[in-house]
């Protein structure tokens, strides 16, 4: 058992991208636990933990929104680990009777099978009429009409008790039959990915609370050559139950300023910016602005093989491509998750990088 301190380590696969790992129903989970069992505490977001009826529940990760991530990583941002949060449940109105039972259904089961403190739930005052599109770049975005009625829903919820926001919100079934049949094949960008973040980023950055997204969608027919990586988004009715149980222990956000203006700078168990030790992201999406903040920063970055759509690599952000440790900025390759977690794991025991590799240069004399 490794007994070195943890190296705090954030995993970003970016949404919608359609990425070989992380671009489906939470096929980038055993990653993230390999690379949590490596560096003994993972940042990430729901994109890669959310496996629809399938989860994982693991100490050692950190369930993060994207826009938290990226606050946290400009250092505007902390977070507070904690035991547990009560989730509120924010329903659209426009999901029918029937699908909206099935999510009261999970939501029941969740609290009397897993233990889970969930509660209030509330319905928008108006349909919120979601829209798909698809980005030049092939990522997938979209539009929500009635973003008004999404953020009065969520403030409800935040002042009857709510700490975090499992969000469910009714999209379209018709959302282009080729682009949904080469994605359940595993040959496509996830088309609800891209205003699944529109949703939560929104109320993330209106409630300063934690929010994750569950679509509502009419089951789909049986397809004989699903990909295993969109299985887990089929074998139940809804997309509800990993975003509670992810929610279920998301930590606290907080805000620097908040505690600069309180004088309580200095509350002890905050994890900040200065606190990560290393980032993990696919070598051609690394024009995020998490990544870019991490970057300027400094902090080691591990680049792993993982294609999708996106190419911003290193060589666009102009980047050194060596291992020159007095470079403000310390590069690692890896050719898959397997490589990157003994990547975080050498970081962590405090080893050298270039100690593992051969030949090793003659040190520079001055």
């Amino acid at each position: 058992m490794n007994s070195s301190k943890p190296l705090l380590s954030l995993l970003i696969i970016p949404t919608g991208i359609g990425c070989d790992i992380g671009g489906y129903a939470g096929d980038a989970i055993p990653c993230a636990r390999l690379l949590a069992a490596a560096s003994g505490s993972l940042i990430t977001h729901p994109n890669v933990m959310n496996g629809a009826s399938l989860y994982w529940n693991d100490q050692r990760i950190l369930y993060v929104e994207g826009f938290s991530i990226d606050r946290f990583a400009c250092g505007e941002m902390l977070l507070h680990p904690v035991r547990t949060q009560n989730v509120g449940v924010l329903l659209d109105s426009g999901i029918e009777a029937e699908l909206r039972q099935r999510h009261m259904q999970v939501i029941d089961g969740c609290r009397a099978t897993l233990g889970l403190n969930i509660g209030p739930v509330v319905t928008t005052d108006s349909p919120l009429q979601i829209s798909l599109k698809t980005a030049s770049s092939g990522a997938s975005g979209g539009e929500v009409k009635n973003l008004g009625s999404l953020l009065r829903a969520g403030e409800k919820l935040k002042d009857e008790g709510a700490t975090a926001i499992a969000v469910v919100t009714r999209f379209p079934d018709d959302s282009g039959y080729k682009e949904l049949n080469a994605y359940r094949q595993g040959k496509g960008v996830d088309l609800l990915a891209g205003a699944e973040a529109i949703i939560s980023h929104a109320l993330v950055r209106h409630l300063y609370i934690p929010c994750a997204h569950a679509p509502a969608l009419s089951p789909m027919a049986i397809d004989n050559c699903l990909d295993p990586r969109a299985a887990a988004e089929e074998i139940g009715y809804t997309f509800l139950p990993c975003v509670l149980v992810g929610l279920s222990r998301a930590p606290d956000l907080i805000r620097k300023a908040t505690l600069q203006a309180t004088n309580s700078f200095f509350q002890s168990g905050l994890l900040g910016i200065d606190d990560l030790g290393a980032i993990v992201v696919p070598k051609t999406a690394l024009g995020g602005e998490a990544v870019l903040a991490c970057i300027e920063k400094g902090v080691p970055l591990i680049v792993v093989n993982n294609p999708g759509v996106m190419n911003v690599d290193t060589k666009s952000l102009g980047l050194q491509s060596d291992l020159d440790l007095n470079s403000p900025t310390r590069i690692f390759y890896a050719e898959n998750y397997k490589e990157a977690a003994a990547l975080l794991l050498a970081l962590r025991e405090g080893l050298a990088i270039p100690s593992l590799n051969r030949p090793i240069q003659k040190i520079d004399v001055l």
